[in-house]
């Protein structure tokens, strides 16, 4: 989102104004827009409920399955990546060298992963994305009844609130237009490693096992 800034201070402010300029709405669930809401805990009745209702086909436990690996996720990488708030800022922190990941694909990509663990058989994956390629670009992952329609399915978001789930209709989201992926979503799935495109961490080092002294004769 923001190119590399080491060395002056005017651009640095300049460019965290702008993080904080394009920022996303309060987490006031009032202030989402459209039928987005905040996931209240890993158990949220209503989004267990809510991807029941997708259709009668819908295992009401792989819904409560999602619904808690979606909320644990975002809470988990949040501490991990050391996020801050708005999660623009984020991005800045990330291009100057401050934190290690924490972006919208970062978020969707490891979402998308650990949902993908599950083995779902009555709900399925999509890879959803807005304006790609542009400044503005966002993505995430949207859970439909399987072999359901992509605009009929739920939008899970760990980005847009720094780690705290937001979900709600693929066509209840004014601020975006969710388009799906599938390529996007194949190519993620079939080589992890590479999409995820988080800096491993440094194994530590060890210090050389001290030799044993040879006992004399």
């Amino acid at each position: 989102m923001f190119t590399r800034l080491r060395s002056n201070p005017a651009i640095v402010a300049s460019a965290t104004a702008m993080a904080l300029a394009v920022c996303t709405p309060s987490t006031d669930a009032s202030l989402f827009g459209g039928d987005v809401v905040p996931a209240t805990s890993e158990h949220d009745p209503a989004l267990t409920a809510g991807l029941v209702r997708l259709s009668p086909s819908v295992s009401p436990d792989e819904a409560r399955r999602v619904a808690f690996t979606a909320y644990t996720t975002g809470r988990q990488l949040a501490v991990e990546w050391r996020m801050v708030w708005p999660p623009t800022v984020q991005s800045f922190l990330i291009n100057i060298g401050a934190r290690k990941a924490g972006h919208c694909f970062q978020y969707a990509n490891e979402l998308l992963l650990r949902l993908d663990a599950l083995k779902l058989r009555t709900l399925e994956l999509h890879w959803a994305e807005c304006a790609p390629g542009e400044f503005d670009e966002h993505n995430v992952i949207a859970v439909t009844a399987r072999g359901q329609p992509f605009d009929q399915g739920i939008v899970l978001d760990n980005w847009r609130h720094s780690g705290r789930l937001v979900w709600g209709p693929v066509k209840g989201d004014p601020p975006f237009r969710w388009a799906e992926n599938k390529e996007e979503l194949y190519r993620r799935l079939q080589h992890p490693r590479h999409y995820s495109r988080i800096i491993p961490r440094p194994e530590p080092e060890r210090s050389p096992t001290p030799k044993q002294k040879k006992k004399k004769p």
